[in-house]
């Protein structure tokens, strides 16, 4: 197999022979391309997992952990929160506006698909210093990123009706070539009625439900796993658009779906599009899935299997379905003006097979794409810069003019007001916001009207923390203390921390 055409699915030689051995057969170029996405440090975690398994994650108010789309925790006898966080940072380099929208888009659906009405989010942002634009050499400037990915998070979340009531941003050059933007998103629910990424038994059918597909985002899980370089701009088409007016009635008909049971379990549509979301859907029911590719909703001429497949177009859903509901639901859907179609149906093989126009174009074994990613525990010692960094005598520091001091701190751009940010952000929208950005942490009341009607006396407290500074100079205790951190930004608004989800970028 020629190396260039395995980079560009970010694969390896060893990893590519891996593949081989697992399914008894070179892979056509449909399955390398689920393979790659699948197998992406995105999907797979196969540098991270080692670390990720260290973590506490279960508790007596824990109703769901890791391997979901979010996780979930009771509030009280009848509500639980769902939440989550996760990265759009390439994305969100290449073309900032966009980049950021469909991350707010994609924490959203994750949300969704629990069961959960979306009710608020944050943001977590890391951009270069300003002050040094027109400096640096094949590295793109960071105020028009920070501006764009700020009108970006504004226009969907402000679109699509779920206020950010929070966040943080730091400025420092070691972003420069590599900002990272970070949303989170709340849900609220009756925790009795969570869904799960999963159908419930042999034969239930796959709906596919809202935007057509076109060709966005492709390759946008191996290219969200890479590094860039001077041809980034060449990386502009797997950047995803997203249409929150679009997002917003996909809400309504899940929320709608699900309160009338007509549907078992939902997937979204991220990373790897259709070829991830119905290899999760199989993977975690135990099933296998047959997917009839002919039958997508499409908005683009030309579409080739491959392309339908890893399309990574946004504001799309994925439902189980009995057989005799389908009709009901594709019938919701289509009040809502969204595209609505069943493209699949879970089968008792445990293989993923998928058809175009009667002929089968991929047939895979379900654990080799989603469970049999290779692990790598990565060498790993003392980097060099710490030693460096620590070898300094104090007593031998310069003197340093304190009103100096205190000026420069002040007019640094970390440390400077943020309201030019927020202020772009609703963060009332809903009206159960009761302690809005600038304090320790955001408030939110746990209410809502109508799919779900949720009337809790409860209130809940979030809080976005990181100190990358720390961090850099003790890994160990910068960790230790950023969760010190946000766990004292919730108690000292009133609150009891119950929980915590990281994106460690």
């Amino acid at each position: 197999m020629d190396e260039k055409i395995l980079s560009a699915h970010g694969l390896n030689l060893e990893e590519y022979k891996r593949i081989v051995e697992l399914i008894g057969r070179e892979p056509n170029e449909a399955e390398l391309g689920i393979f790659g996405a699948l197998w992406s440090e995105h999907c797979s975690y196969k540098s991270s997992k080692p670390f990720l398994k260290v973590f506490p994650t279960e508790a007596p108010w824990v109703l769901q952990g890791p391997g979901e789309n979010a996780g979930v925790v009771e509030i009280d006898d009848k509500y639980a929160v769902a939440f989550k966080v996760e990265s759009h940072n390439h994305p969100s380099y290449i073309e900032p506006f966009h980049g950021a929208a469909t991350g707010v888009g994609g924490i959203i659906r994750d949300i969704l698909s629990m069961g959960a009405r979306p009710v608020c989010a944050f943001d977590s942002l890391r951009f270069g210093d300003p002050r040094n634009d027109g400096k640096r050499k094949n590295i793109k400037d960071a105020k028009p990123i920070a501006q764009g990915v700020v009108k970006g998070i504004g226009f969907y979340g402000n679109c699509i009706g779920v206020p950010t009531i929070g966040g943080e941003t730091v400025f420092d050059e070691v972003y420069a070539g590599n900002p990272l933007v970070n949303a989170f998103c709340l849900g609220i629910l009756e925790k009795d009625k969570m869904f799960r990424a999963r159908a419930t038994k042999i034969g239930q059918k796959m709906v596919m439900v809202g935007s057509a597909t076109g060709r966005d985002g492709i390759h946008g899980a191996t290219m969200a796993s890479a590094e860039f370089s001077e041809e980034t701009e060449d990386k502009r088409p797997n950047v995803q658009i997203g249409d929150p007016f679009f997002g917003k009635r996909l809400i309504e008909c899940t929320l709608e779906v699900m309160q009338k049971g007509l549907i078992e379990g939902c997937q979204d549509f991220g990373a790897a599009g259709l070829a991830g979301s119905t290899s999760e859907f199989g993977s975690k029911s135990g099933m296998g899935v047959r997917v009839y590719l002919e039958n997508v909703p499409l908005r683009e001429e030309g579409m080739t299997p491959y392309e339908i497949l890893l399309s990574e177009s946004q504001e799309r859903m994925l439902y189980a379905v009995d057989e005799d509901k389908v009709e009901e639901v594709i019938k919701i859907a289509k009040s809502y003006g969204l595209e609505a179609a069943e493209v699949g149906e879970t089968t008792d093989t445990k293989r993923m097979e998928v058809f175009y126009k009667g002929e089968k174009i991929v047939d895979l074994p379900i654990s080799a794409i989603v469970d049999d990613a290779p692990v790598y525990n990565r060498p790993r010692k003392e980097p060099q810069y710490l030693k460096e960094t620590k070898s300094f005598n104090q007593n031998q520091l310069p003197e340093v003019d304190l009103k100096e001091a205190i000026k420069k701190v002040l007019s640094s751009p970390t440390i400077a007001k943020k309201d030019w940010i927020y202020r772009q952000y609703d963060q009332e929208v809903g009206i159960n916001t009761v302690v809005k950005p600038g304090s320790d942490a955001a408030i939110l009341r746990i209410k809502w009207a109508v799919k779900p009607e949720i009337n809790s006396e409860k209130a809940v407290a979030v809080s976005s923390d990181g100190n990358g500074r720390w961090v850099y100079l003790n890994p160990y205790e910068g960790g230790k203390r950023v969760v010190a951190e946000a766990v004292r930004n919730v108690y000292v608004s009133g609150a009891k921390p119950l929980a915590i989800t990281d994106c460690l970028n």
